[in-house]
């Protein structure tokens, strides 16, 4: 099933940029971006060069981040490659504003089906996952200067009228990922499980986060359970649940929004 939805949000996300965003001029957000104002402006395919841009991030990604999540985006970032390359880039709409919003709407549709599925589509993500493990870095922060950069870049090189629909295309990519996904850059994780040791060893060996572990009884089983608690950034959502799922499918697991932090959020390692 989450095979299933890397492959579809992949291909609605490059169907995005080659009926509605590629043929106004209009960039989305990201690698992609660059990709895409690459493919306008010199003979290289959009999808070579989304592939080529991504390999070195996918490598590092390999080694800091693993073999589930980064194959998953792997697959994602190969299917929206060669869908850029096979989908012709036809304009389904006249009006820039209507395919900049419809545009910017399908790629945050695709995406955050991606994300869902336990992957990412490349590029920045990669990097967020990368950072958020050692550091609580602004990666929004990070995101916003590319995006500017993107948004500049494409007024420079088209006109201003192309830059202000990219923008509109980039907040409204943002906004559909945020209600397809999540909007919490820290998530609050309550797992309610059988197996407390084995949970313990697999989420400090994988998410560098402080765990809280305390014991809890069920009131109508009378069973002994521990109950674990740790604060994750979003990027680390979909590995962690995944995780949770291999070592005990039956985990009560409470997913909760974290307004604010006050101490350490990441874990010394050394």
């Amino acid at each position: 099933m989450q095979i299933m939805g890397i492959l579809v949000g992949s291909l609605i996300l490059a169907a995005s940029f080659n009926l509605f965003l590629i043929p106004h001029h209009v960039l989305s957000s990201g690698l992609s971006g660059i990709s895409m104002m690459i493919g306008m402006l010199t003979p290289m395919d959009t999808g070579l060069a989304n592939l080529l841009l991504n390999l070195p991030l996918l490598v590092l990604g390999y080694f800091k981040l693993g073999k589930t999540f980064i194959g998953k985006t792997i697959l994602s970032v190969m299917v929206i490659s060669g869908a850029l390359s096979i989908i012709p880039v036809y304009m389904v709409s006249h009006n820039d504003i209507l395919s900049s919003i419809f545009g910017g709407a399908a790629a945050g549709l695709g995406i955050g089906i991606v994300f869902r599925s336990g992957g990412s589509t490349g590029g920045i993500d990669i990097i967020g996952m990368i950072v958020t493990r050692k550091k609580d870095f602004p990666i929004g922060m990070l995101l916003s200067v590319m995006n500017a950069v993107i948004i500049l870049a494409s007024g420079f090189l088209f006109d201003w009228d192309t830059a202000l629909t990219t923008l509109v295309s980039i907040y409204t990519t943002g906004k559909v990922i945020d209600t397809v996904y999540t909007h919490h850059m820290k998530l609050t994780l309550t797992i309610i499980t059988g197996k407390g040791e084995e949970m313990k060893k697999q989420l400090l060996q994988n998410i560098y986060h402080g765990l809280t572990i305390m014991d809890g009884v069920g009131a109508y089983s009378n069973e002994r359970r521990n109950v674990l608690l740790t604060v994750i950034s979003r990027y680390e959502l979909a590995q962690v649940k995944i995780l949770i799922s291999k070592v005990d499918p039956t985990a009560f697991v409470n997913i909760t929004e974290t307004v604010e932090i006050v101490g350490l959020f990441h874990r010394e390692t050394g």
